[in-house]
């Protein structure tokens, strides 16, 4: 059994080919159970969860392969200076369960989660869309702008945070990878011209406001997981055609089932799910332009997809 660290996850993946992989995955029949989630009790009394993701290969699949995500948060970590979320991917033969490698759990969710807000834009945004806003500078951030950067031709790249420094490093760590981008700090202005905005935050009360959402402007929705987080108003979903990645999002995620518990947005409206939008039973944006809005998150399938990637590109180096 072979394990993957960071460096390694990294030289085996290329968004381009990540983003067709997720795309074929979505239009497969692999099994995708309910996610698992269980309250670990601390002696010290600080919240912890371990969530259980596990997803095989559709039946009859010529390599078939099974896998589960273990993930641990820790509410507390933040004063022991270590990261709150923390996780494994377990890969597995399809055909005798034999345990092929074990990979850093969060380092393959950047890559999958920056590779299918970049599938749905490639679906959703305007063709032309040239200028991005990246809310947010945690992790995510320089993934998302890469995966993006893939499937539109970005020309424009602005940072904000609300750390204006936060932006900084990001801006900094782009330009290491000859990517020109620049820290911003009036939100409204830019969102206000961005073609594609991408929100990754902890944000509890909505930044972006549906008032600014020009025409052809397409919204990414990341960071709110959790029923207490929030980074779109209901403005935003009622001017906008909204994709969810997953029923969990209708359920559980932020922005849409808030809107969607306070009545102020209807699930009936929902256009459909990445599925949907990859099995072509749904059209991406309508012709003549419309606001879109994509909310993620997160499916096992994409977790299984890039580990399975990342597995059989090392097995061909």
């Amino acid at each position: 059994m072979r394990l993957f660290d960071n460096g390694e996850i990294d030289a085996a993946l290329t968004f381009p080919r990540l983003i067709d992989t997720l795309d074929e995955a979505f239009r497969s029949d692999a099994a995708l159970p309910p996610r698992s989630h269980h309250d670990v009790k601390r002696p010290d009394g600080d919240p912890a969860v371990l969530l259980i993701m596990p997803a095989w290969s559709a039946p009859g699949a010529e390599k078939p392969y099974i896998g589960t995500k273990i993930v641990s948060v820790f509410f507390g970590n933040g004063k022991r200076n270590l990261p709150g979320v923390m996780g494994a991917y377990l890969l597995m033969d399809g055909n005798t369960g034999q345990p092929l490698a074990v990979m850093d759990g969060n380092r393959l969710t950047l890559w999958r989660t920056a590779a299918a807000s970049a599938l749905a834009a490639r679906y959703m945004a305007s063709p032309a869309a040239s200028r991005m806003l990246m809310v947010g500078a945690g992790s995510l951030a320089p993934f998302l702008v890469k995966a993006h950067r893939a499937v539109r031709p970005l020309t424009d790249i602005a940072i904000w945070a609300r750390r204006p420094e936060a932006a900084i490093a990001v801006v900094e760590e782009l330009a290491r990878d000859g990517i020109d981008a620049r820290a911003v700090t009036d939100l409204e202005a830019e969102a206000r011209t961005a073609d594609i905005i991408s929100c990754a935050t902890n944000a509890s009360e909505p930044l972006i406001q549906g008032k600014w959402l020009k025409r052809d402007a397409h919204l990414d929705l990341i960071g709110a997981f959790t029923m207490q987080m929030r980074e779109a108003d209901a403005e935003a979903l009622n001017r906008a055609r909204v994709i969810v990645d997953s029923r969990k999002a209708i359920d559980e995620g932020g922005d849409v089932a808030v809107a969607i518990t306070e009545g102020s947005y209807s699930a009936d409206r929902i256009a459909g799910t990445l599925a949907d939008l990859c099995h072509g039973r749904i059209a991406g944006a309508a012709e003549g332009g419309e606001i879109t809005l994509f909310k993620s998150v997160g499916v096992s399938l994409e977790d299984l997809a890039a580990a399975v990637a990342v597995w059989e590109a090392s097995a061909q180096a």
